[in-house]
């Protein structure tokens, strides 16, 4: 059956049982949904087929000579811009590449400021005196020229200012998007406008990368460590996501139009249970999964875990570690993936932060660390963040340690605004994500070494001192020799830091791009303290040993070890200063508050302009998703909700007087009937109040800001006011005439 909004919700209900038992009675199909393209069950071993539309550095060193494959080798690794001279020998393997996999178009493939990606594209074809051919040069290869006017700029662009450019990143590999049978070639680009002004969310990935590895090659110089050429950060970020019947989706309008249902009943049974957590997976969603990763393993993306999540209909995804800027655009390709997989199998992937009330909502855990880049063998490679085995180790492990809770200390709100969106705001601090405040989880035993560090119990000689912490223990911290804490925003996890606080639908570029800058800045800081200390210290770990110490003690405010989501860690957080911002708008103010501008034109990541660019961007989306999500519910008010409710009392009130008439002396169609009525009064009320919240709110079109503070506050109260009544009305009204799914049908069909 199509997908159709005239369908009564019991036939959808009916068609939907159908296609699971049809599922469940084909083991290892996909429910007949499949489209007839390739299939995941090949037999094939993933490495037979793992990045076989990729073109990365590795696939191209048999195709190039030695003397340019090593030069884009540079470019990859060092960061470097791709020589101009190679670029037409580039250009050719990667044009006879693409067209030998049946590609027959390019496009420049970026991430502007939507949270999604964009592309336009170009066909290989042009003429030779009037004769087809295909053809692409290496200009077509390094840059492009997309009209610019209508993304997200925040004011960097007059809307008549069309010109925008894209530039190949080269550190990313091409890939070739296969959909529905067309193949695209798609080059992972930049985006900016005419006169160099970062439009998309790569181009401060990148500076911010850059600024922070010259500053930890600053100190690792000065640590005594030679050779190294650059410091890069590596993400793993676990993507969380629902997956629910495309028939159920399109009766909602909710969904459809906000990516959350706006009102809806809690079910008798949710996820108390505790039984949907690493259950089995339902066959006909292990059929959609599989499809996806096998999607995603052609696009060299290295997803290497798969479970169910705590919700139910919820599940996650994972990959491998890689250099951020390649994760970040995997990452993308995840969520575009899972969405057009998904409607393969008649099923929907919802990736906003709380797509249903009263469960767990979705993240994007980000685990982050940096490595070494050196011509060094024994630090090329090497985690900056893994405990080592020699005191010099430990100590170079400490001090950077030392740095990023000096970072996540003084730019805590700047961090906090970094996640400040609309979805998340409903997921943080809701007892199931971390909350709305930043702190940094360390584990019993190396809070034990830094808390004896910080109080200086033990000698000031750096020798002696790593001694008697036990050197040889330290490594077994990344063994989890502690329990993890499911409930910090920040939590060290054993070679990595885990950014549990990033919403599920966000790009994550941004997030790590503040991450990225405020680690950078103190990571300076130290550097600059450690010269002035060696004057003064004759041993280099001696100085060390004395600034990691006064770290350790100044930062001890950030560090919480406890339970997250308790009221008392909210007392204890505004007792030690820690900020608490938990709407977005109040979070988003730390973008332009002067301490962020600060740090983030000194680094030279955003100027002043691209600051107040990313502010009014986000401040706009916040603004629009509400007025969407008030628009939407008015709507469904009018339109299902009190249409159903009216035709319910209609029918109570005509067999309430039948049986009157009838000479019945007892009528208890009555009150049900006064019950739903005076409901329905109450429901008028709100909703004219929510009506005059939109009147008030579209007003305010001219003043940002306050138009985001009235929505924060009046807006979604006047929401909630509604979603009450409508939730009481759904478990009241006779269920044959409630329009939209209720969650017990969605998160459990049947």
């Amino acid at each position: 059956m199509p997908v159709s909004t005239n369908h009564t919700r019991q036939e959808v209900n009916r068609e939907i049982s159908s296609r699971i038992a049809r599922a469940n009675g084909s083991a290892g199909s996909n429910g007949g949904s499949h489209n007839g393209n390739s299939s995941p069950m090949t037999g094939a071993r993933i490495s037979e087929y793992f990045g076989i539309n990729t073109l990365g550095a590795r696939q191209m060193r048999d195709k190039l000579p030695r003397e340019v494959y090593n030069k884009l080798l540079a470019a990859i690794r060092l960061g470097k811009k791709l020589d101009s001279e190679i670029a037409p020998k580039v250009a050719a393997v990667i044009r006879d590449w693409a067209i030998g996999r049946g590609a027959t178009h390019f496009t420049h493939w970026f991430q502007p400021q939507t949270g999604l990606t964009a592309e336009k594209h170009d066909a290989f074809l042009s003429f030779d005196d009037g004769q087809p051919m295909e053809s692409f040069s290496a200009s077509q290869l390094i840059q492009s020229e997309p009209d610019a006017s209508s993304f997200p700029s925040g004011g960097l662009r007059a809307t008549w200012e069309a010109r925008g450019y894209t530039a190949w990143n080269p550190a990313s590999p091409v890939f070739i998007a296969e959909w529905a049978g067309v193949k695209t070639l798609c080059i992972p680009s930049v985006f900016i406008g005419y006169n160099g002004e970062a439009l998309d969310e790569l181009t401060p990935l990148l500076r911010s990368s850059d600024a922070l590895s010259d500053r930890a090659i600053g100190l690792l110089e000065l640590l005594g460590d030679k050779g190294v050429q650059r410091v890069f950060t590596t993400l793993g970020p676990e993507q969380e996501y629902f997956l629910i019947d495309r028939g159920h989706f399109a009766l909602r309008p909710d969904l459809v139009m906000a990516g959350r249902t706006l009102i809806g009943a809690p079910p008798p049974r949710g996820q108390q249970l505790e039984d949907h957590y690493f259950g089995g997976i339902p066959e006909r969603i292990q059929a959609c999964i599989a499809e996806v990763e096998y999607e995603l393993y052609k696009l060299g993306v290295p997803i290497v875990t798969r479970h169910n999540e705590v919700a139910p209909s919820q599940f996650e995804m994972a990959p491998r570690y890689e250099e951020t800027d390649v994760a970040v655009d995997h990452n993308q390709l995840v969520m575009a993936t899972l969405r057009r997989v998904a409607l393969r199998h008649n099923l929907q992937a919802l990736l906003h932060e709380k797509p249903f009330a009263g469960i767990n909502g979705s993240g994007k855990h980000c685990n982050w660390s940096m490595s070494v880049a050196a011509d060094n063998p024994d630090l090329d490679g090497y985690n900056l963040l893994k405990p080592g085995q020699t005191p010099h180790q430990n100590l170079r492990f400490l001090v950077f340690l030392a740095a990023i809770l000096k970072a996540v200390h003084k730019y805590a709100g700047l961090l906090r605004a970094g996640i400040g969106t609309s979805g998340n705001e409903h997921r943080l601090g809701a007892n199931e994500a971390p909350p709305a405040i930043i702190s940094v989880f360390m584990g019993e035993s190396l809070t034990h070494v830094i808390e004896t560090i910080a109080e200086g119990k033990v000698t000031n000689s750096a020798d002696q001192e790593m001694i008697k912490l036990g050197v040889a223990r330290l490594p077994e911290i990344e063994r989890d020799n502690t329990d993890r804490n499911r409930t910090s925003p920040f939590a060290f996890t054993g070679n990595k830091f885990e950014f549990r606080a990033v919403g599920s639908s966000q790009s994550i570029a941004f997030p790590i791009v503040l991450l990225n800058a405020a680690v950078a800045e103190t990571i300076g800081e130290i550097t600059t303290e450690l010269k002035a200390e060696l004057k003064k210290t004759k041993k280099v770990e001696d100085a060390v040993l004395k600034i990691v110490r006064r770290v350790f003690k100044e930062t001890a405010a950030i560090r919480f070890e406890g339970n997250n989501y308790s009221e008392e860690w909210v007392k204890e957080a505004a007792k030690r200063g820690l900020p608490n911002l938990r709407r977005t708008p109040e979070a988003l103010k730390q973008l332009v508050a002067k301490q962020s501008r600060q740090l983030l034109t000194k680094l030279g990541i955003f100027s002043e302009a691209e600051i107040d660019s990313r502010y009014h961007v986000r401040l706009e989306r916040y603004v629009k998703d509400m007025l969407i999500e008030l628009h939407t519910l008015r709507e469904t008010v009018d339109t299902m909700v009190l249409p159903a409710a009216l035709q319910y009392v209609g029918s109570l009130a005509t067999s309430a007087a039948q049986a009157k008439a009838a000479g019945i002396g007892v009528i208890p169609q009555i009150e049900p009937a006064n019950t739903v009525g005076k409901s329905i009064q109450a429901l008028q009320a709100a909703r004219a109040t929510l009506g005059k919240a939109i009147d008030k709110a579209e007003e305010m079109h001219d003043e940002l800001e306050e138009q985001a503070e009235f929505l924060t506050r009046e807006g979604a109260e006047a929401m909630a006011a509604v979603r009450t009544i409508c939730d009481s009305l759904e478990v009241s009204i006779d269920d044959e005439l409630w329009p939209l799914p209720k969650y017990r049908e969605m998160l459990f069909p049947v």
